[in-house]
């Protein structure tokens, strides 16, 4: 019973954190939805053209060339590098392109990270909807006899998948949750190094989001297949920490309060001249002798 719920509780974990995020970017920071929206637009763009590189291209280039995982550690390792690459190729060109374009005017720090929530919140919506919709199923297959749903060359495939899925810890349900909350993190920290690329004028800083983007996703690639998934989730956990880590250490002085704290506080009264500023000219005469001081006291109606 506490795996069922789990289960779904990591669905819905996968769907909700991003929007939560969302709304909680917006309000603090007043940021508009737009930034959000078309961080979304710029994730499934991307995949539009990455997906089929890797199916038409990158994998049968691979497999003429014998790189497949069983192939031993250097073999496994030359396939996440080059299959972290194609992440990061595609995925910061398409944030670079998008910030140039539709979000050319988008330059502050809070619209970086709106960018960025967008972008990782679609990738982690859709794949709650594929975990939910599995869940759903599996739950109606669990205690069915399979032979007289599904077609004979399918019961032992599902039976074994049912047989998996239902006797894993409780806990290991969360971890899609938990690796969806690091990817947050990541997309954040890449959007705002891309960004870097515009504010800064150095183009540089797109590729360095490349070469970590990169990284990162061979190293979940070749940790997943070689030390487990819990290393692989920690080793990620740690490349999230860092992105967030850049964050902060990009985040510009003026940005140090958000934007509605300046734009609700009044604004200053002019100040007064001092009186050393004023001109010369118009400077009362203060050297007065006694005799004109004692006439004073008499002319002023008191």
């Amino acid at each position: 019973m506490l795996s069922t719920l789990v289960a779904l509780a990591n669905s819905l974990l996968m769907i909700g954190m991003p929007v939560l995020l969302g709304i909680w970017l917006a309000r603090r920071l007043k940021v508009e939805w737009r930034v959000y929206g078309l961080g979304m637009v710029t994730f499934v763009a991307s995949q539009v053209l990455h997906i089929p590189f890797n199916q038409w291209l990158l994998s049968p280039v691979m497999q003429r060339l014998g790189l497949e995982p069983a192939a031993g550690n250097a073999a496994l390792a030359l396939v996440a590098v080059l299959l972290g690459l194609s992440a990061g190729v595609f995925e910061e060109s398409a944030r670079l392109l998008m910030l140039r374009g539709p979000l050319r005017e988008a330059r502050s720090w809070s619209e970086g990270l709106m960018f960025g929530a967008g972008h990782g919140a679609i990738e982690a919506i859709l794949l709650g909807l594929l975990s939910l919709n599995a869940y759903v199923q599996l739950v109606a297959l669990r205690n069915v006899d399979l032979a007289t749903v599904l077609d004979p060359a399918r019961v032992e495939g599902v039976s074994a998948a049912l047989t998996t899925y239902w006797s894993l810890p409780w806990y290991q349900h969360l971890i899609p949750a938990l690796e969806r909350a690091f990817a947050l993190g990541l997309h954040v920290g890449l959007s705002i190094l891309v960004l870097q690329a515009f504010v800064r004028r150095n183009y540089l800083w797109f590729v360095l989001a490349v070469l970590w983007h990169a990284a990162v996703d061979a190293l979940g690639v070749f940790a997943l297949s070689t030390w487990g998934v819990y290393v692989t989730e920690a080793l990620i956990g740690v490349a999230a920490l860092v992105s967030a880590a850049l964050v902060l250490r990009l985040r510009p002085g003026e940005e140090s309060l958000p934007a509605a704290a300046a734009v609700d506080s009044p604004p200053l009264p002019p100040r007064a001249p001092a009186p050393a500023a004023m001109d010369a000219s118009r400077q009362p005469n203060l050297d007065l002798d006694p005799e004109t001081l004692e006439r004073s006291r008499y002319q002023s109606g008191s």
